[in-house]
């Protein structure tokens, strides 16, 4: 019977790490593509889109964001992957920093859509979706993995000390 109670409590504290922010959860959210965006389709309709920074535009009264779209996942996080629709434009009023809101960095960004506007990406055109976003969440960076003793131990010999690394038991 402890088991089950233990399970129980382990199961809602992981469940409880993995939780989509407030902002990110409001709303009814349209299902539209980038692609039937940058035809047009679904103007006025409200969006929850997500991905990597490419460019951050400061401008007088807003700040515009070029996004790399990656698809998200069930907290609403841009997922890790080099699957891309292409690419789209979040415009929020305000100033947001370039150098916080910098190239890599993931975001999931709420709005309404509005007309797609082409600009340059090198010397080919490209035709932007172009948000009109209510809600920018930046995500804290991702960590890298950690794997332990013998991968960052820059002293660490196979051979000397007793302790687990032998292939042999060790005996004294």
């Amino acid at each position: 019977m402890r088991r089950h109670y233990l399970l129980l409590a382990v199961s809602v504290l992981l469940g409880a790490c993995a939780t989509t922010p407030a902002p990110l959860k409001s709303g009814n959210f349209a299902e539209v593509s980038l692609q039937a965006a940058q035809s047009g389709q679904g103007i006025g309709q409200r969006v929850r889109w997500g991905g990597s920074i490419e460019n951050t535009h400061p401008r007088q009264a807003d700040t515009c964001l070029e996004i790399v779209s990656r698809p998200l996942d069930e907290t609403s996080r841009p997922e890790e992957t080099d699957q891309s629709q292409g690419r789209f434009i979040a415009c929020t009023p305000g100033f947001l920093d370039p150098a916080v809101y910098a190239k890599g960095r993931e975001v999931t960004v709420t709005g309404t859509l509005q007309a797609p506007e082409t600009r340059r990406i090198g010397e080919f055109p490209y035709t932007f979706p172009r948000i009109a976003a209510d809600h920018v969440h930046l995500w804290p960076k991702r960590l890298e993995p950690d794997y332990g003793y013998p991968y960052h131990d820059p002293f660490y010999d196979p051979f000397w000390g007793p302790w687990p690394y032998r292939p042999w038991p060790y005996y004294w």
